[in-house]
């Protein structure tokens, strides 16, 4: 019954994470559509409401996603001397824990930077941010692989 509910949460998982990529690059889609100029590194845009909607809805996609891959591996902290003194599953386990945190903060902030340049109150001119949903959203789906890995080595070391 562990193993059947192990499928279903990578499964699970890779479904949250995909579908949020997919969001992401949708809502730069979206974002492209609208009237922009360019000059350099400035851009002069009117916002795009459905690329704002999509972009918050990917990183609820993704948060969710990454508080379930943590619940089903679980969280378990530990110090420098544990990590050294335990087995290789063990210190795979929390490096692909580390990763998915990192994959998840560099994700999150890329759509929430494209995302907040879609807001309505932003129909100025500024900085380009151009493409950070489909980067934010390519991130989305690096995220499933590192996260479905963490699960897997830490059933692998619970397994010794």
């Amino acid at each position: 019954m562990s193993k059947v509910i192990g499928i279903f949460a990578c499964l699970l998982i890779v479904a949250l994470d995909v579908a949020a990529g997919i969001i992401g690059i949708k809502a730069d889609m979206a974002q492209n559509q609208e009237k922009h100029l360019r000059l350099w590194i400035f851009e002069c845009k009117e916002p795009s409401h459905e690329a704002y909607l999509l972009g918050l809805a990917a990183s609820g996609l993704l948060c969710i996603a990454h508080v379930i891959a943590n619940l089903v591996g679980g969280c378990n902290l530990c110090t420098q001397e544990d990590i050294q003194k335990a087995s290789p599953s063990r210190q795979l386990s929390m490096a692909c824990l580390v990763l998915t945190w990192v994959i998840m903060v560099i994700g999150l902030s890329m759509l929430v930077i494209g995302t907040l340049s879609n807001r309505k109150s932003r129909a100025s001119c500024g900085l380009t941010h151009h493409h950070f949903l489909s980067i934010g959203g390519v991130v989305c789906m690096v995220h499933s692989l590192f996260s479905v890995g963490y699960y897997v080595t830490v059933t692998a070391a619970l397994s010794e």
